[in-house]
């Protein structure tokens, strides 16, 4: 039934429970495959982030975990990398080098004028501070140069999945209902997945703020956009607690078929295949 899931944080990271929690949870909830996806460490301290001297460790420990389990679920290691510049990006020899079966690229992080590096991955209230400290409270810059580290993180690769493609349009129309429908959002958003698609990515539907705040990610208004442009799909939560692994799926892939998306990708034996959504 599509029980798959390949974006989960543990407490190597912002996770909320050890990673042998979070297997235990999706064997007993019947998962076919299941990844470990935790923040890749920056080139400094963040209280979301592995560290460095920490990811051999997270290694061997998923290792552990995937002979225990071999007979009950296919388990698979990857990271959640950020892009932060052309020097710290999934495409770099450090995160290319590690022994993963796939990795995840994401934008979380913007800098301001003077250079300072600023968290946007935050709460609506947050981000309406950060606009206004950081970013002269001009939105529609900020809003594009979160594209555009998006588009330069997709130009330069090293990942298999693009996470959470468009995450900063919530917060963006808490600041100002409507931003997401005016034409230079539209458009970059289109050339954002345009060029997803010309690349050969995958992208995620992200599913972590579906019960809380009612959205994707990307936005259900975005999947036609993704039918059209044939970007290949999977559904993955995200989630930071155990009990949350299957948390939006079933409603995600109702979603995916309604918009004429019927299928899915998953791990299969350690190859990514096209599985059909089942009913």
């Amino acid at each position: 039934m599509n029980l798959t899931n390949y974006h989960s944080h543990t407490s190597f990271c912002d996770g909320r429970a050890p990673m042998a929690d979070f297997v235990k949870e999706a064997v007993r909830q019947g998962f076919t495959s299941y990844g470990i996806s935790s923040h890749a460490p920056l080139p400094f301290p963040t209280r979301w982030t592995m560290e460095k001297e920490d990811v051999m460790s997270y290694i061997e420990e998923f290792k552990g975990l995937k002979n225990e389990y071999q007979d009950k679920i296919e388990l698979y290691i990857g990271l959640e990398i950020d892009y932060l510049d052309e020097l710290s990006n999934p495409s770099v020899e450090y995160f290319q080098n590690l022994p993963l079966d796939y990795r995840i690229g994401s934008v979380h992080l913007l800098s301001d004028d003077k250079g300072e590096i600023v968290d946007i991955d935050c709460s609506k209230e947050n981000f309406k501070e950060r606009l206004e400290n950081y970013f002269r409270n001009d939105l529609k810059a900020t809003v594009l140069a979160y594209y555009d580290r998006s588009m330069s993180m997709v130009e330069l690769g090293g990942f298999d999945i693009v996470g959470h493609t468009d995450k900063i349009a919530y917060n963006a129309s808490f600041c100002q209902p409507g931003v997401t429908e005016q034409s230079w959002y539209k458009q970059a958003l289109r050339d954002l997945f345009a060029f997803i698609s010309e690349k050969g990515y995958m992208m995620e539907i992200n599913t972590k703020a579906y019960h809380k705040l009612g959205v994707f990610y990307p936005n259900v208004s975005n999947f036609s956009l993704v039918r059209d442009m044939h970007i290949s799909v999977l559904v993955n939560s995200d989630s930071h607690y155990p009990e949350l692994v299957n948390d939006g799926r079933i409603e995600a892939l109702q979603a995916l078929k309604a918009a004429g998306i019927n299928s899915v990708m998953e791990l299969v034996a350690g190859k990514w295949q096209e599985n059909p959504i089942l009913d």
